[in-house]
């Protein structure tokens, strides 16, 4: 059904049983929501979809602590256990574990199978479609078209709950400041740029994962540029491995590239730099006696690492007498409209987010003011959690970037 066909769907505003979501994106995270929120008695789901179909054909990892069964298993899967247990307290993650546990089995069947290793983007767009469509008595309507703020605004109703999943560029993230004479307003994203790279991703026939020895060897002939693999679990179907590496390119650099290329485009223009990479793949196939499947995908892209002031309508809500068309709505940001990173697939935390969302939204008892409270927070506490993350990931790039130079190496240390 396309936007100007949109019939009513039956809900209700603020203290009814039945309340209307709105899931503005269908991405995977929108997927994942909707799938979430669709056993929920008391909620019917509206599914706002851009694209017709699903084409994106790039290889995903999902973290294994989305199928964590325990408080235990959840932290091991986490590199920075310190980090994880200063932030998000026992008795919280105890809880967060509890409610996976009540996730619908076809549901937790579909997760279990995607923390084995990497899979194709589609294939998990594809797989919740179906989820969604081939269970009975579905309380989600489907919606193709593309939305526009005005859009949203005009079809949200007083106590409809609206959960934007639509990425990085967000379609509301902006819009939840109020702007009036006595409060000035002004952007709700804070956003850092770590640095501009290449993100080069190729398909390799061999099972191959690669450690801190194996990046700083193969880089021993790259002096200016380093091609830096991110390798965790690399199998696919056994014996394909799906390689994700990064090269810290200048600013400078970055303006004379288009957004997305070839091996080949880099190796014609930016020699220097294609020979970090293919130096890099060269060791790697003489090493395993494996080869490249296809051809690589290059992106040039700025890594930012970014966050919302405000992941739901709280701030409008408490300033409901300025008439903002989103103050009597309960809005939340999920997946990269809240938190964006640059050094790690953030499908993942955009799952744990819906995934929360979905457990506060299954307990009755909640009022609407928890609700956005406990979001916040709990939003809040991934944002922390991503920051330290991201920026040791970074402090730990730089220190490689100059291993074989002391006095460089010595700048980026602070000892005691």
């Amino acid at each position: 059904m396309a936007l100007n066909e949109l019939q009513s769907v039956e809900h209700s505003g603020l203290g009814q049983a039945t309340r209307r979501a709105h899931v503005i994106g269908a991405g995977p995270v929108g997927l994942m929501v909707a799938a979430l929120l669709q056993p929920i008695e008391g909620l019917s789901v509206v599914l706002y979809e851009k694209r017709a179909g699903y084409t994106r054909l790039r290889m995903v990892h999902l973290e294994p602590y989305l199928a964590a069964d325990s408080v235990e298993s959840y932290r091991d899967g986490h590199i920075d256990q310190d980090d994880l247990q200063a932030i998000f307290d026992h008795d919280g993650l105890k809880e967060i574990i509890g409610f996976r546990q009540t996730i619908e089995p076809d549901l937790k069947a579909l997760l279990d199978e995607w923390t084995l290793g990497f899979c194709p983007l589609n294939e998990i767009e594809d797989s919740l479609s179906l989820l969604i469509e081939s269970r009975p008595g579905s309380r989600v309507q489907r919606i193709t078209g593309v939305m526009s703020l005005a859009d949203v605004q005009a079809l949200v109703d007083p106590g409809d709950i609206v959960i934007d999943c639509t990425g990085r560029n967000s379609l509301l993230r902006d819009a939840l400041v109020p702007r009036d004479d006595e409060f000035e307003g002004g952007e709700n994203t804070v956003n850092l740029q770590v640095e501009c790279a290449l993100v080069v991703t190729f398909l390799y026939d061999k099972n191959y994962s690669c450690n801190e020895y194996c990046k700083y060897y193969k880089n021993s002939e790259n002096p200016n540029y380093k091609f830096i693999p991110s390798v965790s679990r690399t199998f696919y179907d056994d014996d394909v491995s799906c390689v994700t590496g990064i090269i810290r390119i200048t600013p400078d650099e970055a303006e004379l590239m288009p957004t997305q290329f070839r091996g080949e485009w880099l190796r014609e223009n930016f020699p220097e730099i294609a020979a970090s990479m293919d130096n890099f793949i060269a060791r790697m196939e003489s090493e395993t006696h494996g080869q490249i499947v296809g051809d690589l995908d290059i992106i040039s892209i700025p890594l930012n690492l970014y966050h919302a002031h405000n992941a739901t309508s709280r701030l409008l809500r408490e300033r409901v007498e300025s008439g903002h068309p989103l103050s009597t709505a309960l809005v939340f940001l999920v997946g990269d409209s809240a938190i964006g990173s640059p050094y790690f697939q953030s499908i993942s935390l955009g799952f744990e987010c819906a995934m929360y969302l979905a457990q506060l939204f299954s307990q009755p008892d909640l009022d609407i003011d928890e609700i956005l409270d406990l979001y916040e927070r709990y939003v809040y506490k991934q944002w922390m959690y991503v920051y330290i993350r991201s920026k040791l990931i970074k402090h730990h790039k730089d220190i490689f970037e100059v291993l074989d130079d002391k006095m460089g190496l010595l700048e980026l240390i602070r000892l005691y």
